[in-house]
């Protein structure tokens, strides 16, 4: 299928408030004990969690985040070496396994809040796309695969996702990684879409047209195949 695709706006962001819930706050605070944070003024649970978190050491507060978040996929030892590291590097652009990326964005840019610049501020970038099918009957329902694959032809060469994935863009090769590289898609609508993603795959600089042809090309089958005769 051909499909047209506008890009409708692309911003530079450093953090995502939404992602962050009172919950998170109430349960951080009572990490960094403050006292009675159950009690607090929902509009200044953050503005106490940044100050209880500059009670601590840098690395000490980077830790116990990423302990309350992650402590389900990272052991005590990843713990230690990454609240190290994330002082030093954007953790969240070179962490081995990229389905950690968005979390540790998130973690890094509310250290980078609370301790004023000390962590390294990475960056995000939000785009809002228009995607319209030239048969006008096709109603699809874009993936997160989908969405890169049609973006392709939009994105400078030296794109990074390009760089790596040029088979997997191109659709000769399945592209599981489009769901770790894209953090958030949001359909609006039939037509309209939002995406969130990392301004090291994609910055709004990559973008070198407003206004471009997509296609997607059923390549999974062929792919299936060729496995099989192997």
């Amino acid at each position: 299928m051909n499909y047209t695709i506008t890009i409708n706006s692309a911003n530079t962001v450093e953090a995502i408030s939404e992602y962050w819930s009172e919950e998170d706050y109430v349960n951080l605070l009572l990490k960094f004990n403050y006292p009675d944070a159950e009690n607090a003024p929902k509009d200044t649970l953050e503005e106490l969690l940044l100050m209880a978190i500059t009670d601590y050491e840098p690395n000490e507060a980077a830790a116990i985040i990423l302990e309350y978040k992650l402590a389900d996929k990272i052991n005590e030892g990843q713990i230690s070496q990454i609240s190290n590291d994330m002082l030093l590097d954007k953790i969240s652009e070179e962490y081995p396994d990229i389905s950690l990326h968005a979390p540790l964005f998130h973690i890094n840019q509310l250290l980078y809040k609370a301790f004023n610049g000390k962590f390294p501020n990475a960056k995000a970038t939000q785009i809002n796309l228009s995607i319209t099918p030239l048969d006008q009957a096709e109603e699809p329902d874009f993936t997160k695969e989908n969405i890169l694959r049609l973006l392709d032809k939009g994105l400078a060469d030296s794109n990074l996702i390009k760089r790596l994935f040029s088979e997997q863009m191109a659709g000769s090769k399945p592209f599981p990684e489009a769901e770790n590289i894209i953090w958030e898609l949001e359909a609006i609508n039939n037509r309209d879409y939002s995406i969130l993603t990392s301004d090291y795959w994609l910055s709004k600089t990559d973008i070198v047209a407003g206004e471009f042809e997509g296609v997607l090309e059923q390549a999974t089958d062929s792919v299936e195949m060729n496995s099989r005769e192997l």
